[in-house]
């Protein structure tokens, strides 16, 4: 190959960052004939869903509450909840068999993020042969995510990479990725919170921003015409191989395309009345809670309705200083049942939780368009696909349900399943959201009869 196709193709490779960006849409809640609304509350405001990722199981004794239904006591960990016990499904039994070991061994932390929601057995690979599933919130953002200026947001506090293996001969992409838009592309999520912002709402200081925004959004389109000439000139010199890489690549920036398209049916999105975010914090828990606060501006502006976040991935060896433990996560959660490894662990557990609270009580302070908070308009997710860090089991994971859901779940109590597809609640999340009927996802068997 010669050098100026070589050179075409490092262009092409490099500028993937520029074509990574998301289109820059405006915000409308109106549906159109191409995207149909979203479902709402009986009082026509939206409902927003998000998934929560924390890593390396929990220490049950102290997760779980005591009594059943309505009349039950958080514990220890969960206890920074209680003001907002009312908001809460506490449910035990929830598993993703898929995680379980099986014929393929060792691998438990990069099987318990990349099933979390897929709900599919991941493929064993540490090159570039990933394959997983689509997941949950993607399925929904395909349906009905045209009505707002982002389809979903995909949300870390974690180092992200993007190949190699990095967990028992597991590719890195299932340890740094909750959303899968298909069974081999991750969606990558952003870990620096100025950039969310400025993906939400353009760059620069209040009253700046929307004319920043629309210059943005005119230097893609020009990169994207120069990609696509580029990619013309080059296409008839490929080998096979290389023509399907390419093709799968132009996949990518068509997609682009159509987000900018789109964009042009919305007016300019709002221009919140706060400086951006310098970047991110040194202090661990004042980084979760600015990503918190990314994500409740976005549901409360209506810029998406579909987030996740991953806090950090399975295996995840982070020291705590902030609340003065120096050992790594990961290490203390094969605590071997020595009591101090237990308690760091809970501790850790508990700091977790601490950080849902701040933003579950952002969210209950916030007034939707019915006069009801956010939260109540919302169907919160947070877990682990991992139940014992000791053990590494994927059964009686620790989950809750928080919110509403615009009044079509039952919080206030302690669900107790026995060995019940977590995948179940995703289908009655789906049926919730306005998703067509789907009869199976992932390993499901069946929907919920009661959430």
């Amino acid at each position: 190959m010669n050098a100026t196709l070589t050179n075409r193709r490092r262009f092409l490779r490099g500028i993937g960052a520029c074509l990574s960006l998301p289109a820059f849409e405006a915000l409308s809640g109106k549906a159109t004939a191409a995207a149909p609304a979203f479902a709402t509350t009986a009082s026509g405001a939206p409902q927003r869903m998000a998934f929560i990722y924390f890593p390396n199981g929990a220490i049950h004794d102290q997760w779980w509450p005591t009594g059943t239904g309505k009349d039950f006591t958080l514990g220890q960990t969960l206890s920074p909840l209680e003001s907002l016990k009312h908001r809460l499904q506490v449910v035990a039994g929830f598993a993703h068999a898929n995680a379980e070991a099986g014929n393929d061994g060792a691998g438990d932390h990069a099987r318990a993020n990349g099933t979390f929601l897929t709900g599919v057995r991941v493929k064993k690979t540490a090159g570039s042969d990933i394959y997983a599933g689509v997941s949950i919130d993607q399925i929904a953002a395909q349906h009905i995510g045209q009505t707002t200026r982002f389809a979903s947001l995909e949300l870390s506090t974690d180092p992200h990479r993007k190949s190699g293996g990095c967990d028992s001969g597991y590719s890195c992409a299932y340890e740094s990725n909750l959303a899968w838009r298909s069974p081999t592309s991750p969606l990558s999520p952003e870990s620096n919170p100025r950039l969310v912002f400025e993906r939400l709402f353009g760059a620069g200081p209040p009253g700046e921003r929307s004319a920043h925004l629309l210059r943005r959004r005119a230097q893609q389109k020009s990169i994207l015409d120069f990609v696509m000439d580029d990619a013309k000139a080059v296409q008839q010199q490929l080998t096979h191989r290389d023509k399907a890489k390419l093709d799968e690549y132009l996949t990518g920036v068509r997609e682009i395309e159509q987000r900018i398209t789109a964009a042009e049916r919305f007016p300019n999105p709002p221009d919140p009345a706060m400086e951006t975010p310098a970047g991110i914090p040194a202090a661990y828990d004042q980084y979760i809670k600015l990503m918190f606060e990314m994500m409740a501006l976005s549901f409360e502006t209506d810029s998406t309705r579909i987030a996740s976040l991953l806090l950090a991935h399975d295996g995840s060896n982070r020291a705590f200083g902030e609340i003065g433990i120096a050992e790594g996560h990961h290490s203390l959660s094969h605590h071997r049942n020595d009591p101090d490894m237990i308690s760091k662990v809970a501790r850790i557990d508990r700091f977790y939780v601490e950080q849902l609270a701040g933003f579950l009580n952002l969210l209950e302070s916030k007034k939707d368009a019915d006069g009801q908070s956010i939260l109540h308009n919302s169907t919160i997710v947070y877990g682990c696909g991992n139940s014992d860090g000791n053990r590494h089991t994927h059964s009686n994971l620790p989950v809750l349900v928080a919110g509403n859901g615009g009044g079509k779940l039952n919080p206030g109590r302690f669900l107790q399943l026995e060995d019940t597809p977590m995948c179940n609640l995703y289908l009655n999340m789906l049926d919730h959201a306005g998703v067509p009927h789907l009869e199976r996802f992932g390993d499901s068997t069946g929907r919920l009869a009661d959430i």
